[in-house]
C-alpha cells in the first residue's frame, strides 16, 4: 500500500521556533524580552499569512504553472500588502508598548526595512524548508511506485513449499493465515503451506493485498463486505485486528 508521509508538527515547531528566536534577537536588542515577545507575536500572524499565501498559493498556482508576470505582481502586491500591515503593528507597538516614543522599543523596532528583510527571511527559508520536504516525500513516493510496479510485474507470488519453488498467481489467492511456526496460502483450490514469515510475505506483495490480523493478510479483490471488527473474503469470515482496525478503515473506506 502506497502510504502518504505527512507530518503536522512540521509547521508548529517551525513558527515556535522563529517566534523564539525573533523574541531573543529583538529582547537582547531592546533590553527588554517581555515587550519584544509581544511586538513578535503580533507580527507573526503576518509572516504566517504571507508564508503560507506564497507558498501554497502563489507559487503552485503561477509559479509552478510558469505564470511568471501574474507571479511577479502578485508577489508585489503581497509584500506590499505585508508592508502595510507591518505598519500597523508598529503604530500599536508604539502606542500601547512604547507609549508613544520609539525610544522604549529600541532602534530596530522603527526600522521597517528591517523589519520586511526578516519579514521575508522568514517566508523564503520556509519556503526552502517545505520544498525540502516535499521533495524528500515525493521522492518516497516514486520509490513506493516503483516497488509496487516491480511486484505487479511478477504478477505472482513465489515461495518455498515442501523445498519446492513454487509460484502463485495473486488472483488466485484469498488470504494469507499465519500460524504457529508455519503460513497457510488459501486459493481457489487449495491450501499451500511455507515456512516463510508472513511479515516476509506482505513486503513482497503488491497493494492488492491488505495486512487486517497479525495472522491474516486478505486480497482486497475478494472482498465482499466488512465491518468494524470483521471483513467477509469470498466465503471466509475473519477478524481484524485491534492495532489494524485504523490501517484497514483507511484502506477499505473508499470501497
Amino acid at each position: 500500500m502506497i502510504k502518504k508521509s505527512s507530518n503536522p508538527y512540521y509547521h508548529i515547531f517551525y513558527w515556535i521556533f522563529v517566534l523564539l528566536i525573533l523574541t531573543l534577537v529583538f529582547g537582547f536588542s531592546w533590553g527588554n524580552n517581555a515587550a519584544a515577545f509581544f511586538f513578535i507575536s503580533m507580527l507573526l500572524p503576518i509572516v504566517l499569512g504571507t508564508s503560507y499565501f506564497f507558498n501554497y498559493f502563489l507559487v503552485p498556482r503561477y509559479y509552478m504553472q510558469k505564470k511568471y508576470v501574474r507571479f511577479g505582481l502578485y508577489s508585489f502586491y503581497t509584500a506590499v500588502i505585508s508592508m502595510y500591515l507591518e505598519t500597523i503593528v508598529l503604530m500599536f507597538s508604539f502606542i500601547y508598548l512604547a507609549n508613544f516614543n520609539f525610544k522604549n522599543l529600541g532602534p530596530n523596532a522603527s526600522n521597517t526595512f528591517l523589519l520586511a528583510a526578516l519579514l521575508y527571511l522568514m517566508v523564503f527559508i520556509g519556503s526552502f524548508l517545505l520544498m525540502s520536504q516535499q521533495i524528500r516525500e515525493k521522492q518516497q513516493i516514486i520509490q513506493e511506485f516503483m516497488l509496487e510496479k516491480e511486484k505487479l510485474k511478477q504478477a505472482c507470488l513465489e515461495i518455498v513449499s515442501n523445498r519446492k519453488t513454487i509460484k502463485i498467481k495473486y488472483t488466485n489467492i484469498k488470504y494469507i493465515e499465519s500460524l504457529s511456526n508455519y503460513v497457510n496460502i488459501h486459493t481457489d483450490t487449495e491450501k499451500i503451506k511455507t515456512k516463510e514469515k508472513i511479515s516476509n510475505l506482505e513486503d513482497r506483495l503488491p497493494g492488492s493485498f491488505l495486512r487486517i490480523h497479525r495472522s491474516f493478510i486478505i486480497n482486497k479483490d475478494r472482498l465482499k463486505s466488512f465491518s468494524y471488527d470483521q471483513v467477509l473474503v469470498d466465503d471466509i469470515q475473519l477478524n481484524i485486528g485491534r492495532t489494524y482496525r485504523k490501517q484497514v478503515k483507511e484502506s477499505l473506506g473508499g470501497q
